[in-house]
């Protein structure tokens, strides 16, 4: 198998480690070899965080190169159109269409982009989601993250109940019920 590339965006504090964690677990349950790098990112809340997963018979990187992401998912529109570059003329972007002001905005010395996500359609197949109006549908806008990659599954090639069945082992026991939830509402978009 050729190797996949998946790149992960968003801000911290969104959930980005525990979806590469999750997306890590389907991947080596179906038997791939997988590498995961968090190559650039701040623990604090507001960072941009970006997290690498390749995958296929044998990976010896974890860095994708700019133009090589069969798959872009990301947390925040903004950091969608901040790493879309990276996505493969062919790849997906799944943008949750949440904004979420960086620094320079709250500031004043930056202004937040209009119409981002028509922006990207013009150039790069989008699919977008409001994750967070979904999870506060389930009653816990914490599960946003999950609602993404119940969307992310159904643009890779790994079946359902596999997907549910890592959430299981991935998540906090006490969350797995909203969190299998949360990617049903997101597989369904």
């Amino acid at each position: 198998m050729e190797t996949k590339n998946i790149m992960i965006v968003g801000v911290g504090g969104q959930g980005t480690l525990l979806t590469s964690r999750i997306l890590g677990g389907i991947i080596q349950a179906a038997g791939y070899d997988v590498k995961l790098s968090e190559v650039h990112g701040m623990a604090q809340r507001g960072g941009s965080v970006v997290t690498f997963v390749r995958y296929g018979d044998k990976v010896y990187e974890p860095i994708v190169e700019e133009g090589q992401a069969d798959v872009l998912i990301a947390f925040e529109k903004l950091e969608a159109m901040r790493y879309a570059h990276f996505l493969k003329k062919d790849g997906v972007m799944i943008v949750n269409d949440q904004r979420m002001d960086p620094m320079t905005v709250v500031t004043g010395m930056a202004e937040y982009p209009e119409d981002i996500l028509e922006t990207l359609k013009k150039d790069y197949k989008v699919v977008s989601v409001d994750a967070m109006a979904e999870a506060k549908k389930l009653g816990n806008s914490r599960v946003f993250n999950t609602v993404i990659i119940g969307v992310a599954a159904k643009n890779m090639d790994f079946p359902k109940q596999q997907w549910l069945d890592v959430i299981a082992a991935t998540v906090p026991p006490k969350t797995v019920d909203i969190n299998q939830k949360a990617f049903e509402a997101g597989y369904e978009k």
